[in-house]
């Protein structure tokens, strides 16, 4: 590996993780992400999202049903990271945009720190019934879920061996 790929080896080992031992998150891990969600960038610095932590076990175990299968990662999970969105058609695309950035820096930083994160999907047929369990007011909506905790065994397994887990750079990179 180049030096310069070894500096980035951060970015390139992020993955997500979808099963969690029962050891929660400490607070400081959770207001350390939190932060990170705030400080992520979004079109216009429009600051678009509210976050909610959840640590109540109930509530996650709660929202990972209704949302089954695409919030199956809730269903180990030992704390949630909930994005809501202003319930806006005419911003549709760029919230999208905003949202991906937040959850993808979730993601690294709960990797920095040790930690595992997977994004949960929230359905269309099931935002408003998750939104009311999570109280995020009128116009709002949530749409991601991050689902964080420290991954088991089975979470750090590998789904396919290193050398057919992505393309190789010459099918994905042409240089001009």
């Amino acid at each position: 590996m180049n030096a310069a790929i070894e500096r980035l080896k951060p970015l390139v080992t992020t993955r997500q993780h979808r099963h969690f031992t029962t050891e929660p998150p400490t607070d400081d891990e959770l207001s350390a992400l939190a932060e990170v969600a705030r400080w992520s960038g979004s079109s216009r610095n429009s600051q678009p999202w509210r976050f909610i932590v959840v640590r109540d076990v109930p509530l996650i175990r709660r929202i990972a049903e209704i949302g089954h299968p695409q919030t199956r990662s809730l269903h180990t999970a030992m704390a949630a990271l909930a994005i809501s969105l202003p319930d806006d058609e005419t911003r549709s695309v760029g919230l999208a945009y905003d949202e991906g950035r937040v959850a993808e820096r979730v993601l690294m930083g709960a990797s920095m720190l040790g930690l595992g994160a997977g994004i949960a999907w929230v359905r269309s047929d099931v935002r408003r019934e998750i939104g009311d369990v999570l109280d995020v007011g009128e116009g709002r909506f949530v749409r991601t879920v991050m689902a964080l905790g420290h991954p088991s065994d089975e979470g750090r397994a590998p789904k396919s061996p290193p050398s057919e887990a992505r393309l190789p750079l010459e099918e994905l990179v042409s240089w001009r």
